[in-house]
């Protein structure tokens, strides 16, 4: 089985709570900023879905943390999709330290709206194999 897609980012001051540890809200940030690296990687731009009348949208997202990260850290955030049948698909993610130590896990359950109609798409996974130059990087 192929590594994940992963994008690495270091832990900024600014995004540290009292305790110095990264704020909970920065994992969403760091979890939503690997997806969209992932999207740009197989050639899927918010220019291009918005062109197609599409939009990705979070259904439900759950996040375990299991080690503090704190600034200065570097973190490399994965992300895996993982596709079912019919509306919605899943995405999986890690944030791992640089020594191997897992600091948080994020799951998330999304689907592709349709602009116009504001309701979900029956078949995601089809719409991301025609938009994507590299749709492997979706596991397609």
């Amino acid at each position: 089985m192929a590594e994940p897609f992963s994008v690495r980012v270091t832990v900024r001051g600014y995004e540290t709570d009292v305790q110095g540890h990264l704020n909970q809200a920065v994992y969403l940030n760091y979890a939503e900023h690997a997806r969209w690296s992932l999207l740009q990687a197989a050639g899927i731009s918010q220019a291009r879905l918005a062109g197609q009348g599409v939009g990705p949208v979070a259904l439900e997202t759950t996040i375990r943390y299991r080690r503090e990260l704190l600034a200065g850290d570097e973190v490399d955030v994965t992300c895996e999709f993982e596709w079912g049948e019919g509306k919605t698909f899943r995405i999986r993610q890690e944030l791992v330290k640089t020594d191997g130590t897992l600091a948080a896990e994020v799951v998330a359950v999304g689907g592709l709206l349709n602009l116009t109609e504001r309701k979900l798409l029956a078949d995601p996974r089809e719409v991301f194999k025609e938009l994507a130059t590299d749709p492997g990087l979706f596991g397609l």
